[in-house]
């Protein structure tokens, strides 16, 4: 890429009364957008999507400056999932807004009901660094949708993406609808403090912590897309050939920083070194056969800064410390924010490794010969954001998808959940909370109101004062429930 070109002397960060500013405007807004049309909001929504477009070229300089992220992947990982997710929910949020009707039950004889689907209101999004764009407008389309308002807070640790975001949105949308904040610590602070309708963080779960106590406070409700150690299960009648090419991607888009990449691998002892062998030729295939060429390759990402290289390389030299075996790769450059793609093998249980989530390019494997123990191995975990699992044996699919608890699931490929836009992707416990995507993003920035219309009034044969009859009534009704 010749050109790069800085967004940095757009950037600005928030002051506290300028937020403030912004959240009190926002509520006359969030008023009168209750009773906004579809069409009012597939508007706005249309205009996200074409400034996308014409920001394509902005954006691949953008993430390049940023973590030398390939353009290939710009589309793959940021550009393609927003235009997917604003022009399926054009399609269908006619649809989606209309209340759904509901049967009466037998206590309500005389009565129609319905879901009514209402905005929640004033809106927070907060979205992490690697996907920032994917995961700060993904969220943004169903916020629209659903009729609220929304103030932004992207990363501060990818200033270019961020500042274009600052740009493409106060380019389109006024600040009492939608509103974009940069900023560290203390501005995700100030804005936690404030009582908003809804929250959706994307993030660690240690961070998921601090928002969910932060919305405790004013009763907010949130969505929480969180991460974890996500499991990969490679069983001995897997079609090794396409696990490891499909799992080398899955895990090396990005550099390894995906929350639903597969964090660690657990293939049968009969295939295993078949399996290492095909993932390293794939691993040279894709990103060169030593570090110098892979330091050069065009198309794997870094590290998205010195810090958390410092990080990944210290799980990588701990594992390396107490016995663990690197099979392929294990180089680091600092200063490049560079960690080679590295496979790792008899990994002790107290390696630093085995407990906290790598997000980066390093992907322990462990071998197994009774798939009970490795399922209760996954199970000591907290619930992941994802599980993978590679087999042509349907037995062994049905035991893994009953005997553990995931987000979401791949059988014979990875990160495929994401782009299904007619699933919910989001976590369990540790790993999330809620849902996203498609309608269930709609319904996540929603109020389903009950609505019940009497048409003829039963009920009064109830009131007091009680009679025999009354109670006659009763004791029918509670034997035919």
């Amino acid at each position: 890429m010749n050109t790069v070109v800085s967004f940095l002397p757009n950037a600005h960060s928030a002051s506290l009364d300028e937020i403030r500013r912004v959240f009190d405007a926002q509520w006359p807004t969030a008023l009168r957008l209750r009773m906004s049309t579809a069409a009012e909001r597939i508007a706005k929504i249309q205009r996200l999507h074409d400034a996308m477009l014409a920001n394509r070229q902005a954006l691949y300089d953008a993430a390049y400056r940023d973590f030398k992220k390939p353009p290939a992947e710009v589309d793959l990982g940021e550009t393609l999932p927003v235009i997917s997710e604003a022009k399926h929910t054009m399609r269908s949020l006619k649809r989606w807004m209309k209340p759904l009707r509901v049967w009466p039950s037998r206590t309500t004889m005389g009565t129609s009901s319905h879901v009514q689907f209402e905005p929640k209101g004033r809106c927070l999004i907060i979205s992490p660094w690697n996907y920032p764009v994917n995961l700060t407008f993904g969220p943004l389309v169903s916020c629209i949708a659903a009729g609220n308002t929304a103030i932004l807070k992207p990363s501060e640790m990818t200033p270019n993406m961020s500042a274009l975001m600052v740009r493409i949105v106060r380019e389109i949308f006024s600040p009492d609808e939608v509103a974009i904040f940069e900023g560290e610590a203390d501005v995700s602070t100030a804005l936690l403090a404030l009582p908003f309708d809804h929250i959706f963080f994307t993030g660690s779960p240690a961070i998921g912590k601090v928002v969910m106590a932060a919305a405790a406070k004013n009763l907010t409700s949130v969505t929480l897309e969180l991460g974890g150690k996500s499991p990969t299960i490679v069983d001995e009648s897997a079609n090794i050939k396409a696990a490891a090419r499909t799992i080398m991607w899955g895990k090396y888009t990005n550099n390894g920083q995906t929350c639903i990449a597969p964090d660690y691998i657990y293939v049968h002892e009969s295939v295993k070194q078949a399996f290492v062998d095909e993932c390293t030729a794939v691993l040279r295939e894709s990103y060169g056969k030593d570090m110098g060429a892979q330091l050069a390759s065009p198309n794997l990402a870094r590290v998205v800064n010195q810090r958390h290289t410092k990080r990944v390389a210290g799980l990588l030299q701990d594992a390396q410390q107490r016995g663990a075996r690197v099979l392929c790769g294990g180089g680091v450059n600092e200063n490049e924010c560079f960690v080679q793609p590295t496979l790792l093998d008899n990994i002790p249980a107290d390696a630093r490794i085995q407990s906290e989530e790598i997000f980066g390019p390093l992907l322990p494997i462990f071998a197994y010969s009774d798939l009970d123990k490795a399922i209760a191995a996954i199970n000591e975990q907290p619930k992941p954001l994802a599980l993978y699992i590679w087999s042509r044996n349907e037995r062994n699919i049905q035991r893994v998808l009953k005997s553990t608890s995931a987000g979401g699931t791949c059988i014979n490929h990875v990160v495929m959940q994401f782009a299904q836009g007619n699933l919910p992707f989001g976590g369990v416990n540790n790993s999330g909370i809620g849902s996203a995507h498609g309608h269930y993003g709609f319904r996540a920035f929603s109020h389903e109101r009950a609505v019940v219309r009497t048409r003829f009034n039963l009920a009064t044969l109830l009131f007091p004062p009680y009679s025999n009859f009354t109670r006659r009534v009763l004791d029918m009704m509670v034997k035919t429930q």
